[in-house]
């Protein structure tokens, strides 16, 4: 079966390569552009879900970001751990394992992932614009609604994801394809991430391994 040709492969090779997006959690929270995903489904607002994820509808329309965001860290920090990433890491020991997320939860280190790149940025962490004071996610949804302001010095708490239009972090980029690229196994893409979103759509074609494994949502 397909299992077991996927065990085979990850049992004879040492540097693996999990690569993965949102879609990795299932219903529990939706993907982004897959068919039930977030930017597919019909809201009252005028904007899609896709532009609210945008540094400029940040800037333009933080009450409205910011009520959406904490919406949606809120069910992120309620899922459960991903258990299939836990199972991934036990199996294997012994073994250089290199998570490259694009999710934004920190499922996999809760998981029992250590070595991860959330080339995304990630919901647990937040700086205020003005002092640079950090801020967990609990501390940030704690706070006044719907915009959060430092309690030390009035700015505005800005979390530490990437939003469209915004860059990524270069040396994360760096670090994601350099293990990707030595990887001798297995980037793997489970039910996770359409490849569109780029640079990261583009990391795959630095893979100069012998197995490529593919496990997609959508095809």
């Amino acid at each position: 079966t397909d299992i077991e040709k996927l065990r085979a492969m990850i049992a004879s090779h040492h540097r693996i390569v999990f690569f993965g997006g949102q879609g990795l959690h299932g219903v529990e929270i939706p993907d982004f552009r897959g068919a039930n995903g977030l930017y597919r489904q019909k809201t009252d607002l005028p904007w899609t879900p896709e532009e609210m994820l945008s540094h400029h509808f940040y800037e333009e329309h933080p009450v409205e970001f910011f009520t959406m965001y904490k919406q949606f860290a809120e069910a992120m920090l309620k899922a459960s751990r991903t258990a299939h990433t836990l199972r991934w890491q036990s199996s294997s020991k012994g073994q250089a394992l290199c998570v490259i997320t694009q999710n934004i939860d920190g499922l996999h280190q809760r998981a029992g992932s250590r070595n991860v790149i959330e080339v995304h940025g990630t919901i647990l962490t937040n700086t205020c614009e003005k002092c640079f004071a950090t801020y967990d996610a609990k501390t940030l949804l704690s706070l006044a609604s719907p915009v959060p302001h430092c309690p030390s010095c009035g700015g505005v708490i800005k979390p530490n994801v990437v939003l469209y239009e915004e860059a990524l972090d270069a040396n994360d980029i760096d670090e994601a394809i350099d293990e990707i690229s030595k990887a001798d196994n297995a980037s793997l893409i489970r039910r996770v991430t359409s490849l569109v979103v780029y640079p990261v759509g583009g990391f795959v074609t630095y893979f100069r391994g012998d197995a490529l494994v593919v496990i997609n949502q959508d095809a």
